[in-house]
């Protein structure tokens, strides 16, 4: 019955879905761009035969280049293609894959997902992370498509809410050609839900290193501020009215009088502005990324309003906090200031990478905080006393390394799969 009631729903969904995207397009007019893509619209000359992954935001995508480029040494003549579902995701992978096809997936309504199959017909399919699209799952088994899950995911509390539409999510999982899991926990709780062929395989976060590019701009982010010691405060989140720049903001006005520069970068732009008014209401001496200038030495706060240059925030820091952890939206990547040697911080909220934060935390590379104070009175003691965290940045660079190689372990066992599938 639940099969059937979800296919209805999908009849009815659309302009709810169209009323939605409208509001989120208040604050960010991306959101009204490539409208059609995602409501089943035929999609104009779309490569034939490509590598197909499914990376929903930014995050994703990133966590998707070492897997990528693992798996274009077994498949060197496919073309590539990227879906996404937010604008960010979809400017990243352009920006990233300029010579890939990047398009929006269409919404999991039947006809739509089976119609995007027939247009590109991929050699095979892997989506990032845990996204589970009933009629997608089901259209790419009737298409003959092997379809995986990598760096598979899924917490407790996911598992109780998927296990309540366990007839509609169950046979789904069950298509897969395989299940890419991040750890044994994660592997268990995708078994109990009817995953097939489930295999750990680590997390390909751990596989993605600084680009070059990176690294200049890093350089040329310390010769705008000059000497001065930098408390980064990236992936800044916000949920239900409570941002977690201005709590940060507000608890920095402890630090007391210090030479050190906060840098805040919000997850998503349209916050960039409210991070900046948030600063100077406050009375602190502001200044953006964008307007390029050098860092006056009264610059208390530099706000990161720029897209795609988030490692180098990380480079030019000496130590960073990663936010979507001060509010309830389970953490940004911490592995991605782990990977450039920083100490980390997190707050309390941190289901979407209990195990990089665990295992982070037993390294001693990272520290978890309470809440914004604390937060502050922790950084004002590394300031203080530079050797402290001078030994969790060393802890940090080991405790990457020693986690690599999940790309490689995935891509292998994909081809495996799709030549075993071919024979």
């Amino acid at each position: 019955m639940l099969p059937i009631i979800y296919r209805a729903l999908w009849q009815i969904a659309p302009p709810l879905i169209q009323y939605y995207l409208r509001k989120r397009a208040r604050k960010n007019p991306a959101y009204l761009q490539h409208w059609d893509e995602r409501f089943g619209a035929a999609y104009p000359n779309p490569v034939q035969r490509p590598i197909w992954i499914h990376a929903v935001s930014v995050g994703e995508t990133r966590a998707a280049q070492p897997l990528i480029a693992a798996l274009q040494r077994h498949f060197p003549d496919a073309p590539l293609l990227i879906t996404q579902m937010t604008p960010t995701g979809r400017a990243t992978a352009q920006n990233l894959y300029p010579n890939a096809q990047c398009r929006y997936l269409p919404y999991d309504r039947a006809d739509w997902v089976a119609q995007f199959m027939r247009e590109h017909q991929p050699i095979f399919g892997v989506i990032m992370e845990t996204e589970i699209w009933a009629n997608l799952f089901q259209a790419a088994h009737r298409a003959n498509i092997p379809l995986f899950l990598a760096n598979a995911r899924l917490s407790e509390q996911s598992l109780r809410g998927y296990r309540k539409v366990r007839n509609l999510i169950s046979p789904a999982l069950a298509t897969l050609s395989g299940c890419l899991a991040q750890t044994v926990d994660d592997a268990e709780r995708l078994s109990q839900l009817g995953a097939a062929n489930v295999q750990v395989c680590g997390n390909s976060k751990y596989d993605i290193t600084p680009p070059d590019a990176a690294s200049i701009l890093a350089d040329a982010f310390r010769q705008k501020i000059g000497n001065r010691r930098v408390f980064l405060a990236a992936s800044l989140r916000e949920k239900d009215g409570v941002d977690e720049a201005d709590l940060i903001v507000q608890a920095w006005q402890q630090i007391g009088k210090t030479d050190a520069l906060l840098i805040l970068v919000p997850r998503h732009p349209e916050r960039f502005q409210a991070a900046f008014d948030a600063a100077k209401k406050l009375g602190f001496s502001v200044q953006k990324r964008s307007e390029n200038n050098q860092v006056q030495p009264e610059t208390q706060i530099w706000i990161g309003d720029s897209m795609g240059e988030m490692f180098a925030y990380y480079l030019a820091a000496d130590m960073a906090f990663v936010g979507g952890s001060l509010v309830d939206t389970g953490c940004q990547n911490i592995i991605e200031p782990l990977s450039c040697g920083k100490p980390v911080l997190f707050g309390q909220s941190v289901y979407n990478f209990q195990a990089a934060c665990t295992g982070a935390l037993s390294a001693q590379a990272a520290v978890q905080v309470r809440d914004a104070t604390e937060l502050v009175q922790t950084v004002a003691r590394w300031l203080a006393n530079p050797r402290e965290y001078a030994d969790f940045a060393m802890n940090a660079a080991d405790f990457v390394v020693q986690h690599r190689g999940a790309s490689e372990r995935m891509a292998d066992f994909v081809a495996q799969c799709v030549w075993q599938k071919a024979a």
